[in-house]
């Protein structure tokens, strides 16, 4: 693959990503090492990592975000297949050793985090965030404190009337009928280059990827878990990051 022409592609931005969704990214130009997150993308950002357009995006939703007094920062943003392997063996382990089978210890771990090669975040595209210009503490990535009095509410408030304009979307709704990992107020995803991504990566092996890389528990991967794993946990998102 040419990486030249791979990134100057991912650089369209957002105008032609959503008029030449084709061009932008697919089979031919896609790589593989980067959807599961062992790739090198070109990124930016202080304390966090983007891919240039979503980057740009994030500045200026963060820029009109704090003219009302709110200071978007990103608690996660890009992460390798490494980085999200140690959070899965992390409580793989645990969770068994506090007695529960490796069945119900990974359907644990994938209430909120995903299994190592199938994170949104290994694309470069997706951001975890809090409002620092309020006081907290504890656990900040609980959807509790994005409601009633909880110290996010003003951020979740505006990022639902405004994220969009920036191509920003939530990824994990609060909807009744959604299944897969549950509501996240605090993940949202930049659609111009995540759904063209996704795209791609729908057309992966994804079960025989894991069960290659002899992931901690993999060997319960088997088809029904995977085929509901994907359909549940990668697909049932918000309809608006869906190609």
């Amino acid at each position: 693959m040419n990486r030249k022409n791979f990134m100057k592609l991912l650089g369209l931005g957002a105008v032609a990503l959503h008029s030449f969704p084709s061009m932008a990214f697919n089979k031919k130009n896609s790589d593989t090492l980067e959807l599961i997150g062992k790739g090198n993308p070109a990124v930016f950002g202080k304390g966090f990592s983007l891919r240039k357009e979503a980057y740009d995006a994030f500045v200026k939703m963060r820029e009109a975000a704090a003219k009302e007094g709110i200071d978007i920062h990103v608690v996660s943003s890009y992460r390798t297949y490494a980085h999200q392997n140690r959070i899965w063996e992390r409580k793989y382990k645990r969770f068994t050793k506090q007695g529960l089978s490796p069945i119900k210890a990974i359907k644990k771990i994938i209430t909120y985090s995903t299994i190592p090669g199938t994170s949104r975040h290994h694309w470069a595209t997706d951001i975890d965030i809090i409002d620092k210009n309020t006081k907290y503490s504890g656990d900040v990535l609980v959807p509790k404190k994005f409601h009633g009095d909880g110290p996010f509410c003003k951020l979740r408030e505006w990022l639902e009337e405004n994220a969009n304009t920036y191509g920003f979307y939530i990824v994990y709704t609060d909807q009744n009928n959604r299944k897969g990992f549950k509501y996240e107020p605090w993940h949202y995803s930049y659609a111009p280059l995540s759904k063209p991504m996704l795209k791609e990566y729908r057309k992966l092996k994804v079960k025989e990827m894991l069960q290659a890389e002899k992931l901690l528990g993999s060997e319960h991967f088997n088809k029904e878990f995977i085929n509901s794993y994907i359909k549940e946990n990668i697909l049932d998102i918000n309809p608006e990051l869906l190609s």
